[in-house]
């Protein structure tokens, strides 16, 4: 790789979006890895990609995520409260998109 890493890009998505984000992100000929994690709110599978940036690509790499990641609603079932018998309600949640981080890469090396 000609040019320096200048960012690393954590992007966190749902599972669903895994394959379409991922190639976004190879399209724009930028090193990707994805690694499985889970959500600590819902607990459902996430992706978890690293992406690797150089200077001044930052924004097409969030354009790529926000075209290839999408939010869904989903339902939650939670017991009424004050009822006797647990009877579930479910409640809509909006989840999905992408969560990004940016940090900078003070040194990259390939061995």
């Amino acid at each position: 790789m000609n040019e320096s890493i200048h960012l690393l890009m954590l992007a966190v998505v749902q599972e669903q979006d895994m394959d379409t984000a991922t190639r976004a992100i190879e399209q724009l000929h930028l090193p990707v890895v994805h690694l499985a994690s889970a959500g600590g709110f819902l607990g459902r599978r996430n992706t978890t990609l690293l992406v690797g940036l150089q200077e001044g690509r930052e924004v097409e790499a969030l354009t790529a995520l926000e075209e290839s990641c999408r939010q869904r609603i989903e339902y939650l079932t939670l017991p009424l409260e004050g009822s006797p018998l647990p009877m579930p309600t479910p409640v809509p949640v909006t989840v999905g998109g992408a969560t990004v981080f940016a940090l900078p890469v003070e040194h990259f090396e390939e061995i």
